[in-house]
């Protein structure tokens, strides 16, 4: 499937709801890993600012790519964002929409405080 590359240069970007295990199959509550490296795959919540829009999106992340400490309203960096389209069959019903991944979710709240000081 296309990947579609994002430029996050002009946007604001803050942490909407911390990092959270990505669940595979809700059923058995099997985390998701990604499949080059093994890695346990977390989802990042983001408030998405740019063009005067704001959007919620959730980014999936592989673990070690999420550095500093996340939690609502810090501001961060997105490295390696890429948007995804997909399209599914469920129940008979088609179902699409785009998904989000990134090679790591940064804090930028050090950077913030250490120009403040």
């Amino acid at each position: 499937m296309r990947q579609i590359p994002v430029d996050t240069s002009a946007a604001t970007v803050m942490v909407a709801k911390t990092p959270q295990p990505k669940v595979k199959d809700r059923r058995t509550g099997e985390i998701a890993t990604d499949v080059e490296t093994g890695a346990k795959l977390m989802t990042v919540d983001v408030m998405f600012a740019a063009n005067d829009e704001v959007e919620i999106l959730s980014i999936t992340v592989p673990e070690p790519g999420i550095s500093g400490e996340l939690t609502m309203g810090t501001p961060v960096a997105l490295t390696g964002l890429i948007a995804r389209p997909w399209e599914n069959d469920f129940n008979g019903q088609k179902r699409h929409g785009i998904a989000f991944r990134a090679v790591a979710v940064t804090s930028l709240a050090a950077a913030a405080n250490s120009k403040a000081a």
